[in-house]
């Protein structure tokens, strides 16, 4: 390392289980970040302020007033103009001006995106809170011999599970299957405290420093359930099962099946749908056709805003839609078909 930043991470290389060698891994580590909302944000700020050298942030939302209490990364002016999370996590990092090079992507992670942005990283991160995602990743981090480390939180607490290829359970050997739309507790549905999301994404944080920095051989993978607001800790300590529909028997379904995804999908608890493209847009074109229309468009950074038949609509680059204001897919699709074109 440099003077400059033997300096800056003096106190971080003095930890001895880490030390100059340990840091020098995590300056050459590439990490993919999938979703930078509330636990995305917290293990964000821990990996760029850590020194791990490459971070690619993918998140497909937009921020709102309703993510303040509790995703750090964000303020009230970029949930005014409707930021892309992705984009408005890269430019509070970038003020950090730490040697973390942050690419930000603006878009859906379906499979092809997955198998490129993974190609680059040393470990993935579970910043999401959907499901079918995370059952993508953990399919390509079996596949590909890519760590990752899942995290869910809800009420109080949540749980972390380190996934080492070859060395422990998976996410499918403790929930062989994605549970029903409904039926699981959700931020939306049990509320949401911000410390159990920084108790949770530390936790995901302190064992992505371990891994990355090479400190991993002796790790026993397990299912650790934390509660921020009645300090308990248990550790399920889970085997990995031979019958495994993934690391068993080398099935990856979920990777297989992303490139045949749905057209609209209803964002849980959001009253939203988000509608995948026919075809990439023209943003210049729509806006311009939208103009002709009467309809007022706004420009916020790389995407398009605009009202319509008492909908909100926000138009991405790769030329996904949100249509806030219905849970009806079919509605969605309707409306994107009307005002964007099918």
């Amino acid at each position: 390392m440099e003077a400059s930043q033997e300096d800056r991470f003096a106190r971080q290389t003095r930890f001895a289980p880490l030390g100059s060698e340990g840091q020098q891994a995590l300056a050459d580590s590439s990490v993919l970040l999938v979703g930078c909302g509330a636990l995305g944000g917290v293990l964000a700020q821990w990996l760029v302020r850590a020194g791990v050298g490459h971070i690619a942030i993918v998140d497909r939302d937009i921020v709102e007033e309703t993510n303040l209490p509790r995703q750090v990364l964000f303020t009230a002016e970029h949930a005014r103009i409707g930021s892309p999370k992705a984009h408005a996590a890269r430019d509070v990092l970038a003020a950090v001006e730490g040697p973390t090079r942050i690419d930000a992507h603006a878009a859906h992670l379906d499979g092809d995106l997955l198998l490129r942005l993974g190609a680059e990283a040393d470990l993935i991160l579970d910043g999401t809170d959907n499901m079918a995602t995370r059952y993508l990743v953990n399919d390509y981090s079996i596949a590909h011999n890519t760590p990752w480390i899942y995290g869910g939180v809800v009420s109080s607490g949540g749980l972390v599970l380190p996934v080492l290829p070859g060395q422990g359970p998976c996410l499918r050997c403790i929930f062989p299957e994605p549970p029903p739309p409904g039926t699981l507790p959700t931020c939306d549905t049990a509320g949401v405290i911000g410390p159990a999301v920084g108790l949770i994404a530390s936790m995901q944080a302190g064992l992505a420093l371990r891994i990355l920095s090479r400190n991993s051989d002796h790790l026993e993978p397990a299912l650790v359930e934390l509660d921020a607001w009645t300090g308990s800790v248990r550790h399920l300590g889970v085997p990995r099962r031979d019958d495994c529909p993934t690391c068993g028997e080398r099935r990856f379904e979920f990777l297989e099946a992303s490139g045949s995804r749905a057209d609209a999908v209803s964002l849980c608890g959001r009253n939203t749908v988000q509608v995948m493209p026919t075809a990439k847009a023209s943003l210049p074109a729509v806006e311009a056709r939208l103009k002709e229309a009467g309809i007022e468009v706004k420009s916020v950074g790389p995407l398009l805003r605009f009202e319509a038949d008492g909908h909100r609509f926000t138009l991405f680059t790769d030329g996904r839609t949100l249509v806030e204001g219905t849970e009806d897919p079919g509605r969605a699709m309707s409306l994107v078909a009307r005002w964007v074109g099918a």
